[in-house]
């Protein structure tokens, strides 16, 4: 059994550190000492290796696991940046091969290149990549990400509904984005209890600088405030070794925190050499005996983003303060007028029990259809009809009724089950629009249809059906179907 997993199991706190692979025999050796360790405060001590962090042309995973001078227990990342399907297997088999077994699975950042109207870039989401990998490996260990530091509710929300799809794709763990608002970290804690079948929940950490502050307003869904980067370069200010050591203090204390209020351990990110890792486990060492509650622990946190002469520090966007429960959107007019005019309209065309829908259905499935000229002209005409009304991009799996008439490939991820991490206030990580995950969980709060964003399990699209047309497969059968709910139709679906 894994190191993880048995700290999972018996419920002892976890560290894992992260390590984001580049081709440096120095990097090597560092990630070599610091395993050998073994623990951080006696607590068991994981390797995270990241993929495609920064470009498809990364060190894999499992390149840098075999790179290793000795066997480490090890969490390896699967991201989904221009991935398909057999990408994921083909890592499974190479896994299988290696002795490992366990994977946390991403959807991943934007893959730098990637612009919207270019080159379409294919991500594999997460929650397809869990249920392939956990029909693939019933007994592995599936980890996957959770980011509870949004502000609206929007985007909040439709994060925790994609993790209620997590959890039914087969994810035993949930890893949190990297964040600093402790409020959150007790928010996610919370949801998470209130699961049916609640799983280890592990935060990300790093211990923050002004550099890194500056570093981190370009990953996406990070969120570091004003009053924030105001107290770091107060720190800096007064020297380079006194912002390092209050860094460093800030880090021991949340690791505390959370232990405390009772995460299944950290992921340790930022952390690059010895010097680095033992001066976070003296700081754990010295501070632990002072702090056995939240509440003798809660104060020490406040003062450490404490400076003299500066506003006291917050963790949310000015202006923007949501929690989990609050409501506070509503859907406009338009929009609940548009998604009624499409569900009378798939009702009238693809329930396959209107006259309408059978004879349309006789119609699109008849054999003139399968030759490759007259199919293009068919996939033309879908692409023609719906692309006006919703976006579409015919990818030959509709799945417009899952996502309530709003086209997954009108993301830039293409993503079905709900939203990446890197939404900032409701804006898509692209930047060039609003997310429309929070748009689709708008309008599903406003038309009481929420039920959809949590329980329908979307497969990814098939290679092989991509711009093709949907309605011929929807009609006869062929169409992949969702998880725990109808599939999306053809015609509209």
């Amino acid at each position: 059994m894994s190191v993880l997993k048995t700290a999972l199991d018996t419920k002892a706190f976890a560290c894992i550190l992260e390590f984001v692979p580049k081709p440096s025999a120095e990097r090597f050796a560092t990630l070599d000492t610091l395993m050998a360790r073994k623990q951080l405060c006696g607590w068991p001590l994981t390797v995270a290796i990241g993929d495609r962090v920064g470009s498809a042309l990364d060190l894999s995973p499992l390149d840098a696991y075999s790179s290793l001078s000795q066997p480490a227990p090890a969490l390896l990342h699967f991201s989904g940046k221009d991935r398909e399907r057999h990408d994921l297997l083909a890592q499974l088999k190479r896994m299988d091969a290696a002795g490992l077994d366990q994977l946390l699975l991403l959807t991943g950042d934007r893959l730098p290149g990637h612009t919207p109207g270019q080159r379409p870039v294919r991500y594999l989401e997460s929650v397809a990549a869990l249920q392939i990998a956990r029909q693939a490996r019933p007994h592995w260990l599936l980890a996957a990400a959770l980011n509870p530091f949004k502000y609206q509710e929007a985007e909040g929300g439709a994060q925790y509904f994609k993790a209620e799809k997590k959890l039914a794709a087969g994810a035993d763990l949930l890893i949190l984005q990297l964040g600093f608002d402790l409020q959150k970290h007790h928010e996610a804690l919370a949801w998470m209890q209130r699961q049916p079948s609640p799983k280890p929940l592990m935060a990300c950490i790093m211990a923050l600088t002004e550099g890194r502050a500056a570093m981190l307003e370009h990953v996406a869904g990070v969120t570091v405030t004003p009053s924030m980067r105001a107290l770091l370069a107060a720190e800096s200010a007064v020297s380079k070794q006194y912002a390092k050591e209050r860094a460093n203090q800030r880090l021991a204390l949340q690791v505390i925190g959370l232990r405390l209020m009772g995460y299944a351990g950290v992921h340790l990110s930022g952390i690059h050499d010895l010097a680095q890792f033992e001066a976070l486990e003296h700081a754990i060492t010295e501070l632990q005996p002072r702090y056995t509650s939240l509440d003798s622990w809660a104060p020490a946190w406040d003062a450490a983003w404490q400076q003299p002469d500066l506003p006291a520090v917050t963790f949310h966007p000015p202006g923007h303060s949501w929690r989990l429960g609050q409501r506070q959107v509503s859907p406009s007019f338009k929009e609940k007028a548009r998604y009624r005019l499409l569900s009378a309209l798939h009702h009238q065309m693809f329930n396959r029990t209107t006259v309408l829908s059978k004879a349309f259905g006789w119609a699109v499935t008849r054999p003139l259809w399968s030759t490759p000229a007259q199919g293009q002209w068919l996939h033309q005409l879908e692409r023609r009809v719906k692309r006006p009304l919703v976006g579409c991009d015919t990818c030959g799996t509709c799945r417009l009724e899952d996502t309530l008439y709003i086209c997954p490939e009108t993301c830039p991820k293409g993503l079905a089950n709900g939203p990446c991490g890197g939404t900032q206030l409701d804006r898509c990580e692209f930047g060039d629009r609003e997310c429309v995950h929070s748009a689709k969980y708008r309008l599903a709060v406003g038309v009481g249809r929420t039920d959809v964003l949590v329980e329908r399990l979307i497969p990814c699209v098939q290679v092989e059906t991509r711009q093709r047309s949907s309605w011929p497969g929807w009609f006869g059968g062929g169409e992949v179907k969702a998880v725990n709910g109808p599939v999306g139709d053809g015609g509209l679906v």
